[in-house]
């Protein structure tokens, strides 16, 4: 285990350490894995995930002793369901963080993820992940049969797009007057989605400034979602609304998104809320 990254230390037999994070309100439990201390299933996931019997989560975030050369870190990722999930470009941001608290030197590392090697930078006192390329092809994103997937044929229109992880994103008048409780579930487990979907309802504010409300996928209503940021972001930009660089205002605060030279940087705040030993 790396020393700077400070877990209690408290025996195994004891519970498990971990470390509550989030990013603009999009919150983790970190868990360090490396050196087989750990092995998170999807039973423990489900346990901590919960938010009155457990600790409670948008995603959990364990951390793995990398499969690559020359990478820092390997992350996976649980949902609050017990599922797991390709890409969490917060929860990699938090991660991130922690690395770079361990060495004051140090500015950028690989991070390897299913959604593959993605680059970690420190920024004066910004944290940036590149989340690699949008994928707009329909098998790609996916989806159940061929079809544009800049206008599904569903009421609305939205956009498809994958970040490592399905999107589909809704542009309206005023996204804050969505029944995100209602239209969230519905989209998520469409049959259009066959690895089901998070959702995106997202407006027009200003200049480069969208207002976003989101539903993940295996966890419901979130305060943010990264690669959702990104999403909205690309699909924005592709319909004229936006520049390459865009603010993104989320009910836990605000994101920021530059796609540029084919690449999603995504930045934002991050937080040490506390640590502890979870007890199963």
């Amino acid at each position: 285990m790396s020393k700077g990254i400070r877990f209690p230390a408290i025996p195994r037999s004891s519970g498990v350490p971990f470390i509550k994070m989030h990013g603009a309100g999009n919150d983790f439990v970190v868990i360090d894995s490396r050196g087989s201390r750990y092995n998170v299933q999807c039973e423990l996931a489900v346990l901590m995930g919960d938010r009155h019997r457990g600790i409670g989560f948008d995603q959990l975030a364990e951390l793995l002793d990398p499969q690559v050369t020359g990478v820092d870190l390997r992350l996976r990722f649980w949902n609050a369901d017990g599922s797991l999930a390709e890409a969490c470009g917060n929860a990699t941001r938090c991660v991130a963080s922690l690395l770079f608290d361990e060495d004051a030197s140090n500015t950028r590392l690989k991070i390897e993820t299913p959604r593959g090697i993605l680059s970690a930078e420190r920024r004066q006192n910004q944290i940036w992940v590149d989340m690699g390329a949008p994928l707009f092809d329909w098998e790609e994103v996916p989806l159940a049969r061929p079809l544009d997937t800049r206008a599904l044929p569903i009421a609305g229109e939205p956009d498809a797009v994958s970040i490592g992880n399905p999107h589909c994103v809704f542009f309206v008048e005023d996204a804050d007057c969505v029944r995100l409780e209602q239209l969230g579930p519905l989209m998520e487990n469409d049959a259009l989605f066959p690895a089901k979907t998070n959702v995106e309802f997202v407006s027009l504010v200003s200049e480069n400034v969208l207002r976003m409300r989101v539903w993940e996928r295996g966890t419901g209503i979130t305060l943010a979602c990264g690669s959702g940021a990104c999403a909205a972001a690309v699909c924005a930009h592709n319909r004229g609304l936006t520049d390459h660089r865009t603010k993104l205002l989320v009910d836990g605060g605000q994101l920021e998104v530059d796609w540029t030279h084919e690449s999603l940087w995504l930045t934002g705040p991050v937080s040490k809320v506390f640590s502890g030993m979870f007890f199963s």
